[in-house]
């Protein structure tokens, strides 16, 4: 095996509630298959509910990989991604079984296919400032500090997407260069990946409105099956705050913010839905990105079929 002839291994991506689990498994029930989860919410533990989880019984159709593996409290990167994942490649291989990665997170796919470039670490004290200012001045306020000094970087963020602009700003105020310059540099890759062709089948909407449906029917059923009280319970640790990457994940920020009484449930519901939405249009912008995909359109009512036979003829390519 060498890096001119790379082992095919197929990626199934798409945006939240496309189908991915439901290809993947129909898959499993072909193939000795183990799935690795391109998921930065799957990874924690406790958060099943609104991370729409793969079930139990789901998970024992076939092995799955960077599930339950951190706790709330704790983060984990797209590099700690990235090697956990070329890691497991090579494991599940060597069990003469197929890998194959499933997921949404697009900056975790990103940094497995084309290396990691050199951002420096999180700095708890450059953190705790901007925090301070963002909480004297708002976030806005330190979106327009990012448009002075990286406008490429202000223009893909909203004004109060705090966890983006703050990192964003942390990267400027280390290196004194704007995030944007440094993730156009060359990123650094390495043997491990070397081996390895990973294959890009991106399950996509012909028509948005159709996921649109699907993602609200779907929030509605988390909230039906207790998502509310998952939270409540996360709360109840006492050492977790809504600033923290866990608790920003979408929905939970707004059933937080329902918590705390900032917000009615009706309306918790309707920004609980609209930042699914937004996530969803991240994501394809993210995918419709990747020249080298392959497109199965998720509102065919035969998408899986599809997906099964694209990945069929890649194996055998």
């Amino acid at each position: 095996m060498t890096a001119r002839n790379p082992t095919p291994i197929p990626c199934l991506l798409g945006p939240t509630a496309s189908g991915k689990t439901a290809a993947a498994l129909a898959l499993a029930a072909q193939r000795p298959v183990e799935i690795v989860s391109v998921d930065s919410a799957l990874v924690y533990r406790d958060m099943d509910i609104g991370t729409a989880k793969p079930t139990a019984e789901e998970r024992a159709v076939a092995p799955h990989h960077l599930i339950d593996i951190v706790d709330p409290a704790d983060a984990y990167s797209a590099a700690q991604f990235r090697a956990d994942a070329l890691r497991l490649t090579t494991e599940i291989s060597a069990r003469g079984r197929l890998p194959l990665l499933v997921g949404g997170t697009m900056l975790y796919y990103r940094a497995l296919t084309q290396g990691l470039n050199d951002l420096p670490a999180a700095d708890a004290t450059v953190r705790a400032q901007l925090d301070a200012d963002a909480a004297r001045d708002g976030w806005p306020a330190l979106h327009a500090r990012l448009a002075a000094v990286d406008p490429a970087t202000a223009a893909r963020l909203a004004p109060n997407d705090s966890q983006r602009i703050q990192r964003a700003l942390e990267v400027f105020m280390l290196t004194g260069e704007a995030m944007s310059a440094l993730l156009a540099a060359p990123a650094r890759t390495d043997e491990a990946a070397a081996q390895w062709h990973f294959v890009p089948i991106a399950l996509e909407p012909s028509d948005r409105s159709v996921l649109h449906a699907r993602i609200e029917q779907r929030f509605d059923a988390m909230l039906d099956n207790g998502f509310v009280d998952e939270v409540v319970k996360l709360r109840e640790r006492g050492d977790l705050t809504p600033d923290m990457p866990s608790m920003r994940c979408v929905g939970y920020r707004q059933v937080w913010e329902y918590l705390d009484g900032a917000v009615d449930y009706s309306t918790m519901r309707d920004k609980g839905v609209f930042a699914t939405r937004q996530l969803c249009k991240r994501q394809l912008t993210w995918l419709r990105s990747m020249n080298e995909r392959v497109v199965v359109d998720c509102c065919d009512p035969h998408a899986t079929a599809r997906v099964l036979e694209m990945i069929e003829a890649l194996l055998e390519a």
